[in-house]
């Protein structure tokens, strides 16, 4: 094709794809069929890869749960069987060893058969200060949020390049997107897994393997006990001026605690603090609302998933804002102390 009418060719499609989303704001796209799908989900014992299981079951599907903790696989697999799931199969896998994946991958496929949804979920944080961090806890993180992916990827990859059919979903963060001070070592490790899921995406399509689809997802912080404690000084004081104003009128204050349920942008935040000055701008996000948007992207095609939405105007400001205003906003948000509280998951929570 000759220069003129490549040139016309990209132009007309770029005008079509643009009109094409914006349809899309107002007509659902259509879901595609999973039924009877093989979906494979790590850190599946808990938090959003045990909502993802419950989702997943309700589309006939047939799970596969990777946990390091047994009991709550079981207990995932319970709620998965009772939601509708086809069949569930869970194995003990810790995903930082290579040669444990590759292990059970093979038993996998063994007894269950090729993968064709991979869920890359797992995932921990150390909420350390780089210089603070010991290098045993920096290494753990890269093996379990990234180097995982690699492994999972060579375990079940073939199988779906050979059929051209599969899914791979790379359950990222916002951090893998935006820097996180306080996070350094978990940043690099989502910034990471973002990178591999987009080139491996490129490698299948230039390959014309088209029909393995990548969904990439990128969520603010969720409120499943991972990010505990996270929240900025200057908003706590906003937070209790603002309480102690409404409690002389409404409420009973205590502790700087609201004793009511918040509802922002249908999400609820019961019995604890705000975070940051702008709630509606960057709610913690509820669990049950980012597993349900997770599946729609995956019955979609959806190739990013930002949440909350207001990430993507987030994402764009930090690529066209001069770095002195970025910083300036990043202080004004409240970003640059969101770690300083950071006490993360409890034993008893996992």
């Amino acid at each position: 094709m000759n220069f003129f009418l490549e040139t016309i060719k990209v132009l007309l499609l770029s005008i079509w794809y643009n009109v094409e989303s914006f349809i899309y704001l107002f007509v659902p796209m259509k879901k595609k069929n999973i039924a009877g799908e093989v979906v494979l989900i790590t850190g599946a014992g808990s938090g959003i890869g045990r909502l993802m299981a419950q989702e997943f079951a309700a589309h006939s599907t047939v799970l596969v749960l990777w946990d390091i903790n047994q009991e709550g696989m079981k207990e995932t697999a319970r709620l998965a069987k009772s939601n509708g799931a086809s069949r569930v199969h869970y194995y003990i896998c810790d995903c930082s060893d290579k040669n444990e994946v590759y292990r059970v991958a093979d038993q996998v496929k063994r007894e269950v058969g090729d993968v064709s949804i991979l869920v890359n979920n797992a995932g921990i944080v150390t909420g350390k200060k780089f210089m603070d961090a010991p290098d045993s806890l920096i290494e753990k993180t890269m093996d379990v949020n990234i180097m995982a992916h690699f492994w999972t990827y060579k375990a079940f990859l073939p199988a779906m390049i050979a059929n051209n059919h599969g899914h791979l979903v790379s359950i990222a963060s916002s951090a893998g997107l935006i820097g996180v001070n306080g996070l350094a070592d978990y940043c690099a490790s989502k910034f990471a897994a973002v990178g591999f899921a987009e080139s491996v995406g490129l490698e299948l399509l230039a390959t014309g393997k088209d029909g393995v689809k990548t969904t990439i997802v990128c969520p603010y912080f969720i409120n499943t006990g991972m990010f505990d404690g996270c929240q900025t000084k200057s908003s706590i004081r906003t937070l209790k001026r603002w309480c102690r104003k409404l409690c002389m009128a409404t409420q009973t204050w205590k502790n700087g605690f609201i004793q009511h349920e918040l509802v922002v942008h249908g999400q609820i935040h019961g019995y604890q603090q705000l975070h940051h000055k702008w709630p509606r701008l960057l709610p913690i996000l509820n669990p049950d609302y980012v597993a349900k948007k997770i599946i729609h992207a995956v019955l979609t095609d959806q190739v990013y998933l930002l949440l909350p939405r207001t990430m993507y105007l987030i994402t764009a400001l930090k690529n066209v804002l001069n770095m002195k205003q970025a910083i300036v906003l990043g202080q004004y948000l409240g970003a640059f102390n969101l770690m300083d509280t950071f006490r993360g998951r409890s034993r008893k929570q996992d």
